[in-house]
């Protein structure tokens, strides 16, 4: 394959380029095309390093896609809450499970009420619904649906929250493995989610997913073999993905050890530090979720002690006082954060975020300039999945009413593309598209200096990963 006049290295020379068998062969400003070579007229258009999201749950954004939207934006308050499900009720022809995503308080205030399994049994009675808290952490159950998993709700236990009476409110916090071990398993299929990711440049993925284990990983290695899941894949998770370590090819691979903090419920510090050298015995980077001060802060405590294995990882450093952000410099710590929580979230931060700690939202600039190294992601399902209005973000920092927090820590267009295309395995190495490297490329529909006028508006138009625009 012989692509010919591309814009690379975001507009700092036109030049051709040969692809031979998945590799890129040569780059000059002129090749002659081979006989039966496919040639592509780029027409000055810009040709980059495809995309990867550093930071994202597979399994969970394929099931949201197929539940109810049950967020601030598409609901607006309680009353189109209600009208949703009552909605999505109506196209059903069988007594399944209703899910629900993307659910947040503020669709309460002022009513006097709450989403709890009697607001639930009131609006659909005759279904099991259950529907999460847009942070993941909690979902909420009617009374059908806890009897489904095998619940009275009038005599609950934990982890289900009880009132006073010792009935269920039907708030379940933090509770996903219970949940899943009391209903049928299936897993959704990743085709259709898998091909959008594809076709908005992303090649390469990581799956954060905390509770992954062997199951998830066969699963992952499936939907690849049959053509499902078009994605190459990191995958993070528990220690029973050890069992996967020799295992992993060019397509798929067992990725750093999850701990996911909250800072309510912290583990015995002993026995954490125990486990972050275990990981490291075996060979695994950490990985660490910490969106709060008290998780990043227990986080880096732990690992200024235990020691720190090159590709070691914060997840999400959503609050990142400037203390911290020196200790991750000083640890050679690698973050993974996601800039569209700014764009999607950033109002209700400015609302509910103590003042002290507005600045230091979602670091971009200030973590590069500390020599830290950067990768964006999406966090989908809990954010919106487009890179493209990730970037955005980072360039802008702009909330949805229009508001911008943290200005001095927006990125050029430039760094957050670097951001979003870096190395599967080393998030933050910046990639160039040069004679010896994977065929793994994307071709804009303009040049680079087009696509910066609106990141979030562009698309490819042509994805590759190994020379190849089709993975079967």
């Amino acid at each position: 394959m012989l692509i010919r006049d591309a814009e690379l290295d975001f507009g700092q020379r036109r030049a051709d380029l040969r692809v031979v068998d998945g590799m890129i062969s040569a780059i000059a400003p002129h090749l002659e095309r081979s006989r039966d070579e496919v040639e592509i007229p780029a027409r000055g258009r810009a040709l980059l390093p495809s995309l990867c999201d550093h930071h994202i749950h597979l399994l969970g954004t394929a099931a949201a896609r197929a539940s109810v939207d049950c967020s601030a934006a598409a609901c607006g308050d309680a009353d189109g809450l209600e009208q949703a499900l009552i909605a999505a009720d109506r196209t059903r022809r069988d007594d399944g499970w209703l899910r629900g995503v993307g659910y947040h308080g503020v669709l309460f205030e002022g009513t006097g009420s709450q989403l709890d399994r009697y607001w639930l049994d009131r609006v659909l009675p005759q279904r099991p619904v259950r529907i999460q808290h847009r942070s993941g952490r909690l979902w909420v159950l009617n009374s059908l649906a806890l009897r489904r998993i095998g619940v009275d709700p009038e005599d609950a236990r934990p982890p289900l929250e009880q009132d006073e009476s010792g009935a269920a409110t039907g708030r379940l916090y933090d509770g996903d493995a219970w949940l899943r071990a009391r209903m049928e398993q299936r897993r959704p299929c990743l085709r259709e989610f898998s091909q959008r990711l594809w076709a908005m440049g992303v090649t390469a993925v990581t799956d954060c997913t905390h509770s992954n284990d062997a199951e998830d990983y066969a699963h992952f290695l499936e939907a690849q073999q049959q053509g499902a899941l078009l994605q190459d894949l990191v995958v993070m998770g528990g220690t029973d993905l050890n069992r996967r370590l020799d295992t992993g090819t060019r397509r798929i691979r067992v990725g750093a050890r999850k701990f996911h903090l909250h800072d309510h419920a912290l583990p015995e510090y002993g026995a954490f530090k125990a486990q972050i050298r275990a990981a490291h015995a075996v060979g695994r980077n950490v990985a660490m979720h910490c969106v709060s001060r008290v998780d990043l802060t227990f986080a880096l405590a732990a690992l200024c002690e235990t020691g720190v294995r090159p590709g070691d990882r914060i997840e999400h450093a959503s609050v990142a006082p400037p203390e911290a952000v020196a200790q991750m410099a000083e640890l050679g710590l690698i973050v993974v954060t996601q800039p569209a929580l700014i764009a999607e979230r950033g109002d209700d931060y400015l609302r509910e975020v103590e003042p002290d700690d507005q600045p230091h939202l979602y670091r971009l600039a200030s973590l590069q300039q500390a020599g830290i190294p950067l990768a964006l992601s999406s966090d989908a399902p809990y954010a919106d999945i487009d890179p493209w209005r990730a970037m955005q973000a980072a360039v802008d920092r702009r909330t949805s009413a229009g508001a911008v927090i943290g200005a001095g820590e927006a990125l050029t267009p430039e760094a957050a593309y670097d951001a979003t295309a870096g190395d599967l395995d080393t998030p933050g190495k910046r990639r160039r598209l040069g004679v010896g490297g994977r065929a793994d490329m994307l071709l804009l529909d303009t040049d680079w200096a087009g696509a910066c006028a609106d990141l979030s508006r562009v698309r490819p138009v042509v994805v590759w990963r190994e020379g190849r625009t089709t993975i079967t």
